[in-house]
């Protein structure tokens, strides 16, 4: 009788214990990240996990968040963050956490694989940034950030143009077999490190030098691993078309899914082109082939002066293009070309219509910093020297491909990818903290606004999406298509990256003349079920994790 006494009273005294978790979120609408209808509800988190989502009013924690009715929703993923510098300076990424960024994708090139040469180059030519390039492989660079101490999670793509350099150089000129077996053999083995897939950038060198074929043949050693190719691709103006038809092939003759980095199209010629591009994407999609873009919700694309001359100039290396500008012949010949229309080349300056469409952001040298901000246009006439020759001696004199803003693309085209159920959202910027280094140069504001105004000016105030299809596109869409691992969608025992928000008050900030402005309207944000942001501001919590692809399982 006493026996059955006890085990009643255990059983009596388990049924009034609480459930205890290490952090419950309150009174959130949740958003699941799959698009569905939200719901009120609270969310639990163990460790580094969901544990619980629904009514948790019995329950209790160590760490209490009210979110009061604001929205809770998967951590968005920066399809496109160029932040491979800027986390060795802060490791906060506060510009993207911020907006709700948990995860940071690197494409278009990659941090390594690195030679002798290469690595003795990247140091050299680091700008206000210093960090010491102690690495060879792509990850080592990445256990290198994750161990540092980041707030955001990581990833990365393999740049075929980076294992293009490592066994080529930068010379304008196609690979022997043994050539490419080496460069296959050092993609092989980023993916086996933890690579998403291959990345290039084809419209600038030495990434412009590799045809369809050499593309093909490194996409196939991703896809062995169940990776993806993601492409800036060959033209985004006059050769547009075919360039969605090359990204198109190499999907089909490599059996890879495909995503188009930062979808536009650029200059006024080519605005009208928008359409057949979509088309020809539905087209494909509609054939079984996977393809998706991303894009930035701005009007403006952001790259290096340098692409006001033809990528042949730099056949050799930068030094090369340096050296070239430098040549009164080659001067005059440029002063022509830049004004000319190009079927063959990416031409930014024509593009642009004016040099007053071209905005000055950074320099590495300190004497040319007094020009950050200013357009091509009004530094050419402070130097007294015509906008053509001031481009060339801006680049010669800095000694880099010098950071501008082309004023090259047409709001409708926004409008109109904005609302496409393939297209995800990339910054192509770095991510930033509103202090010390960063304000030395200008950012493009799509890294302190493009998520933010995804959902502040697209969705709540154009309506041109629902806010669940706006978070959809920001989260488990890229979470999908890049297959990373309990990422994306709010669901028990997936990774806790959340999101806390007030719809009707996030809002981006930054212009194009003071970039450096955060977007508000986010209050808390979760990494790996630590809190990085806590009541709009940051923590010292650094849970960030170097996010490993599909081959490294395999490797």
């Amino acid at each position: 009788m006493k026996y059955l006494y006890f085990l009643l009273l255990i059983l009596i005294c388990a049924c009034n214990q609480q459930p205890k978790y290490d952090t419950i979120i309150r009174n959130g609408l949740i958003y699941d990240g799959k698009g569905a209808a939200p719901f009120k509800g609270d969310i639990a988190i163990n460790a580094d996990t969901i544990a619980f989502i629904g009514d948790l009013k019995n329950a209790a924690a160590k760490n209490e968040i009210d979110a009061g009715g604001k929205a809770v929703a998967p951590g968005f993923i920066n399809m496109m963050g160029h932040s491979e510098e800027s986390l060795f300076q802060d490791g906060r990424a506060q510009s993207d956490i911020r907006q709700g960024v948990t995860t940071e994708i690197f494409t278009e090139f990659s941090m390594g694989p690195l030679n002798a040469n290469m690595k003795d180059q990247m140091q050299k030519n680091e700008g206000d940034i210093k960090y010491p390039v102690t690495w060879n492989t792509l990850g080592e660079y990445m256990n290198t950030l994750e161990h540092k101490g980041i707030s955001c999670n990581i990833a990365s793509f393999v740049g075929t143009g980076t294992v293009r350099q490592y066994v080529i150089g930068e010379d304008d000129k196609a690979p022997t077999s043994q050539q490419l077996d080496s460069m296959k053999i050092l993609t092989d083995s980023a993916m086996k490190e933890g690579a998403l897939g291959v990345t290039c950038a084809l419209q600038y060198p030495v990434d412009v030098f590799a045809k369809t074929d050499e593309l093909v043949a490194l996409a196939k050693e991703a896809s062995k691993y169940g990776g993806t190719y993601i492409s800036h691709i060959r033209s985004e103006g006059n050769q547009l078309i075919p360039a969605i038809n090359e990204i198109i092939t190499i999907a089909k003759e490599a059996n890879i899914p495909v995503e188009i980095c930062h979808l536009k199209a650029s200059g006024k010629d080519n605005w009208g082109k928008m359409d057949s591009v979509i088309q020809m994407v539905e087209t494909a999609r509609k054939q079984g082939i996977d393809i998706t873009a991303d894009m930035y919700s701005y009007t403006a694309a952001a790259t290096g002066l340098t692409s006001c001359f033809p990528p042949t100039l730099q056949d050799g290396g930068f030094g090369k293009l340096r050296e070239r500008l430098q040549d009164p012949v080659i001067r005059k010949q440029m002063i022509k070309a830049m004004n000319s229309y190009a079927n063959d080349w990416e031409n930014e300056y024509y593009s642009s219509g004016s040099p007053d469409n071209i905005l000055l952001l950074s320099f590495k040298q300190d004497s040319l910093k007094k020009f950050t901000g200013k357009t091509l246009a009004e530094a050419a006439k402070i130097r007294g020297t015509s906008p053509e020759e001031t481009a060339m001696d801006l680049i010669i004199q800095d000694s880099t491909r010098v950071g501008v803003a082309y004023f090259v693309m047409d709001e409708n085209n926004i409008k109109k990818e904005i609302v496409l159920p393939w297209v995800s959202f990339g910054s192509d910027e770095a991510a930033y903290t509103n202090e010390g280094v960063f304000l030395k140069s200008n950012a493009h504001p799509r890294a302190y606004g493009n998520f933010a105004r995804v959902i502040g000016k697209y969705s709540r105030d154009e309506k041109l999406m629902t806010l669940q299809q706006a978070i959809y596109k920001l989260a488990n869409l890229p979470a999908t298509h890049l297959k990373l691992e309990k990422r994306g969608e709010l669901k028990v025992g997936n990774y806790a990256d959340i999101v806390i928000f007030d719809p009707l008050k996030i809002q981006d900030h930054a212009t194009y003349d003071k970039p450096h402005q955060y977007a508000t309207g986010v209050s808390d944000v979760f990494v790996n079920g630590l809190q990085v942001l806590k009541n709009d501001q940051p923590t010292s919590a650094s849970p960030g994790r170097f996010l490993k692809g599909p081959g490294y399982k395999k490797g």
